[in-house]
C-alpha cells in the first residue's frame, strides 16, 4: 500500500507530497500545507464541473453514433450540419474580436521558428531541447541525408573531407539567400574584418580576388565578439533570427575553410513544450514525482543529466545566454534557450497520486496546473539560476480541449491556480491544441473563451484524424490511413486553423502552429517539404530533433512569416463543410490483400510503440515501421492506428480472427526488429499471457467503446500491471 498524507479532503501520495515540501515550494513562499488545502478547494469545487463536461462529451457521441447508425450512406453535408448545430456540437459563432492577451513572450508572438516537443521525464532529452534555440548548420548538414553521399562524400567515424566541403557549399549558398553580400558569394571569401566607421564597427567580406564587400543589407550585422584583437563571431540576423558565423583558423574545421569560419550556429528552437502528455508514460505518483521534479529544476535552471556518450562521460546543464558585443560597441545578450512552455495532460485524465478521503482520484490536469505553476514561481521571482520567460508568463498547452465550454472551464481552473498562488490574472497563458473536431468547427469561439490567455494554436494531424475516425465511427468503414492527408476534411483543417487565427487577431500576439515531421532520419524530404508549413502562414511547427530544428529555422529565413500571414488574411475562411466531409469508402470493400496490407501496417507499428511504452515506460519513441523507416510514435500515432482498426471490424471490412492472426504475425517482426536490445521483452514466444500484448488487443477490440478513442485507460492499467509485476520479483 502506497504511504499517504492526508490534508483536508485530499491523501497525497507521500512521494509527492515530499517533492513539493522539499523541493518544489522552498523559495516560492508558498507553505506547502497553504498549496495543499489551495488544491483541496480547487478539487472540491471543479472536480464537479470536469465530470459534467466529460459526460457531455459521451453523450454528444452517442447521439452522433445514432444519427449515423439511422442516416448509414446519408453522405449530405447540409443534413449533418443542422444535426451537429440543432444538438449543440457546432454553437453559434458571436461577433468579430480580436485576441486581447497581453505581457507575451517575443519567441511566441514576434519571432517565427521551429518548436520542439520533449517528455520532461527523461532530463537528458529535456535539456537537449531546451538547448537546441542554438544549432550548428554544420553539423545538421554532415551528420544527415540532406547532404549526399556520392563523389565519395560519405559519413563514417573520421570526418570526410570531401563532404566537409560539400557542407560547406552548401552552407555558403543557405547565407547566399538570406544575408546576402553587395557583391560576390560568401564562398569567394577568404577573410572577414571589421572596420571602424562613424557610428562603430561595420562588416567587411574580403574576397579572394582582394576586393573587399559588405552585406547587401548593411542592417543585417547586429553584433560581434572579439578576443585578443580577433574575430571570433559575427552576429547576423534575418527574419527576426539570428545567424552566428563563428570563426577560428586554428580550429581543424576552420582550418579547412577558405574564410576559417569554424561553424554556423542557427538561432534553432526558439521554443520547446516540456512535456507531461502524450510523450511521457506517468502512470502514477512515482512517475509523475520525476515529471514535476525535473520540470522544477528546468525553471530553477538547475536539471542536469550525466552519461556516456563516444566513450566519454558528458555532464549536460542548460546553456548560459551568449554575450555579444552590438556594432556601436555597446553589450547585446541574446537568450542561449529555448523558451519553455509545458504540456499538461487533457481534462479525461484522473490521478491516484492525489486522492479524496473516499479514495476517488482527482482531476490529473488539476495537479499539474498547481504543481507545474508552483514550479514556475521559481522564474517568475527570479530566484532561480537563469530566466525563462521575459515577461513574467507562465505558458500552458492544453491538449485535447472539445470546444469552448472546456476551453472555458480550463481558464477558470487557471483563475483559481493564480488566486491560490498570489499572481496576477492572465499570468497562466494558454496553448489550444486544435486536435478534436469539436475544438476545430468551433475554433473561434474556443479563442474567445480564452481571448486574454491563448498565446499558441496548432494543428495535429493524428490526433485529429484518431478523433474524426472515433466521431464518425458508426458512419461507414474509413479509407485507407495513408489516403487521409489528400482528404477534404484534413486539408480544410489545416487552412481553417492558419484562417481563424489570423482573423481573431493573433498575428503579433500567439504563435499558429503545425504538426509534426515523423521522421527523423529523413531530413532531406523535411528540407524539401516542410517549407510547406511556412508557406502555408504557421510561425511555428513541430520537429523531431535539435538537428530537425536547425535545418528547418532555414525556411523561416527563406519566408517572411508576418509578409505571408498578411497576405493569407485576405483570401477568406476554408470551408466547414469541406472540413465536416465524412472521408469513407464510396467504392466498395479494398481487396482481400489491400486490406492484410493495412492491417499489417497499423499492427506492426501499434505493437512497436505499445511494447516500449508498458514494458519500459517509454512515451515517446523511434519505432522502426513494417519498412524498418524509424517513425517517431506517441499516443497519437497510437489512437489513429487503433481507431482504424475499430472501425474497420465495425463495419465487418475484417473480424476479429484476421486480427488477432495479423497481430501474432507482426508480434514476431516487432520481436526481431527489437532484438538488439537488452531491455526488450519479446512478445510472440507467449503472447497470450505478454502483457504488452495483451494492450495491444485491448487498444482495438476496446477501441470503439473507450470515450474519444483514447488510448490512456488501456495503457495505464497495463503498464500499472507491469510495474506491480516487476516490483513482486
Amino acid at each position: 500500500m502506497q504511504q499517504r498524507v492526508e490534508i483536508g479532503n485530499l491523501q497525497i501520495a507521500k512521494s509527492l507530497y515530499d517533492l513539493v515540501d522539499n523541493e518544489i515550494a522552498p523559495g516560492t513562499g508558498i507553505a506547502p500545507e497553504a498549496f495543499w488545502t489551495a488544491l483541496d478547494g480547487i478539487v472540491m469545487d471543479l472536480a464537479p464541473k470536469n465530470r459534467a463536461l466529460l459526460d457531455k462529451r459521451d453523450a454528444l457521441q452517442r447521439k452522433i453514433d445514432d444519427w449515423h447508425r439511422q442516416n448509414r450512406g446519408n453522405l449530405d453535408i447540409g443534413a449533418q450540419k443542422a444535426f451537429l448545430t440543432e444538438m449543440g456540437y457546432i454553437v453559434p459563432e458571436g461577433t468579430p474580436f480580436k485576441a486581447t492577451v497581453q505581457n507575451v513572450d517575443d519567441e511566441l508572438a514576434h519571432i517565427a521558428g521551429p518548436q520542439l516537443v520533449v517528455p520532461v521525464d527523461n532530463a537528458r532529452y529535456a535539456l537537449n531541447a531546451a538547448n537546441a534555440r542554438w544549432g550548428s548548420l554544420f553539423d545538421a548538414l554532415y551528420g544527415t541525408d540532406v547532404i549526399d553521399e556520392s563523389d565519395g562524400a560519405e559519413r563514417g567515424d573520421k570526418y570526410n573531407p570531401k563532404r566537409g566541403q560539400k557542407v560547406f557549399d552548401r552552407a555558403n549558398a543557405f547565407l547566399d539567400s538570406t544575408v546576402a553580400l553587395a557583391d560576390g558569394s560568401y564562398g569567394d571569401v577568404k577573410e572577414f574584418m571589421l572596420r571602424d566607421s562613424g557610428a562603430g564597427k561595420r562588416l567587411v567580406a574580403v574576397l579572394n580576388d582582394s576586393p573587399e564587400t559588405a552585406l547587401a543589407n548593411t542592417t543585417q550585422f547586429v553584433g560581434y565578439r572579439e578576443l585578443d584583437g580577433k574575430l571570433q563571431s559575427i552576429l547576423l540576423q534575418n527574419h527576426g533570427l539570428h545567424i552566428d558565423i563563428r570563426i577560428d583558423r586554428d580550429h581543424p574545421i576552420g582550418q579547412a575553410h577558405n574564410a576559417g569560419i569554424k561553424d554556423i550556429e542557427l538561432e534553432a528552437a526558439v521554443t520547446t513544450i516540456q512535456d507531461f502528455e502524450d510523450s511521457v508514460a506517468a502512470v502514477d505518483a512515482e512517475d509523475k514525482a520525476k515529471v514535476y521534479g525535473n520540470w522544477c529544476a528546468l525553471m530553477k535552471g538547475t536539471l542536469t543529466a550525466k552519461f556516456e556518450k563516444g566513450g566519454k562521460n558528458i555532464n549536460r546543464s542548460l546553456n548560459p545566454d551568449r554575450h555579444y558585443a552590438d556594432p556601436a560597441g555597446n553589450p547585446l545578450t541574446l537568450h542561449g534557450r529555448s523558451l519553455l512552455l509545458v504540456r499538461h495532460v487533457g481534462l479525461h485524465m484522473y490521478t491516484d497520486a492525489v486522492v479524496t478521503k473516499d479514495g476517488k482520484e482527482i482531476p490529473e490536469a488539476f495537479l499539474d496546473a498547481m504543481v507545474a505553476t508552483l514550479a514556475a514561481l521559481h522564474d517568475l521571482k527570479g530566484t532561480g539560476k537563469l530566466k525563462n520567460s521575459r515577461t513574467g508568463s507562465v505558458n500552458i498547452v492544453k491538449p485535447k480541449l472539445h470546444g469552448p465550454e472546456e476551453v472555458a472551464a480550463t481558464v477558470e481552473l487557471f483563475s483559481r491556480v493564480e488566486d491560490a498562488l498570489g499572481l496576477a490574472r492572465n499570468t497562466l497563458k494558454i496553448g489550444i491544441m486544435d486536435e478534436e473536431r469539436r475544438t476545430t468547427v468551433n475554433l473561434k469561439e474556443c479563442i474567445r473563451a480564452a481571448m486574454d490567455r491563448v498565446i499558441f494554436i496548432n494543428t495535429g494531424f493524428l490526433d485529429r484524424t484518431g478523433d474524426e475516425i472515433h466521431t464518425m465511427m458508426e458512419a461507414g468503414p474509413v479509407i485507407p490511413k495513408a489516403e487521409m492527408k489528400s482528404q477534404p476534411w484534413i486539408l480544410a483543417y489545416e487552412d481553417w486553423n492558419v484562417d481563424i487565427g489570423i482573423e481573431c487577431g493573433l498575428c503579433g500576439k500567439a504563435q499558429i502552429g503545425k504538426g509534426m515531421w515523423p521522421a527523423p532520419d529523413a531530413m532531406k524530404a523535411m528540407v524539401e517539404t516542410k517549407i510547406g508549413h511556412v508557406e502555408a502562414g504557421a510561425n511555428t511547427a513541430w520537429v523531431p530533433s535539435p538537428a530537425a530544428a536547425t535545418l528547418h529555422a532555414m525556411h523561416y529565413h527563406q519566408i517572411d512569416v508576418s509578409a505571408r500571414q498578411a497576405q493569407l488574411a485576405s483570401r477568406g475562411r476554408a470551408n466547414l463543410d469541406d472540413i465536416l466531409t465524412l472521408a469513407v469508402m464510396t467504392d466498395g470493400p479494398p481487396s482481400d490483400s489491400d486490406i492484410q496490407r493495412e492491417l499489417d501496417n497499423n499492427i506492426q507499428g501499434l505493437l512497436g510503440y505499445v511494447v516500449r511504452w508498458i514494458d519500459q515506460g517509454v512515451g515517446c519513441s523511434k519505432v522502426p515501421d513494417i519498412n524498418d523507416i524509424a517513425l517517431m510514435e506517441d499516443r497519437a500515432t497510437l489512437r489513429i492506428s487503433s481507431q482504424h482498426i475499430a472501425n474497420w471490424l465495425c463495419h465487418g471490412i475484417t473480424n476479429k480472427e484476421q486480427v488477432i492472426e495479423t497481430f501474432r504475425k507482426m508480434a514476431v517482426v516487432v520481436d526481431t526488429q527489437n532484438a538488439g536490445d537488452p531491455a526488450y521483452r519479446a512478445m510472440a514466444p507467449d503472447c497470450d499471457n505478454n502483457i504488452a500484448f495483451q494492450a495491444a488487443l485491448d487498444l482495438v477490440f476496446k477501441g470503439r467503446d473507450v470515450s474519444n478513442g483514447y488510448t490512456e485507460p488501456v495503457l495505464h492499467t497495463r503498464r500499472r500491471q507491469v510495474k506491480q509485476t516487476l516490483g513482486a520479483r
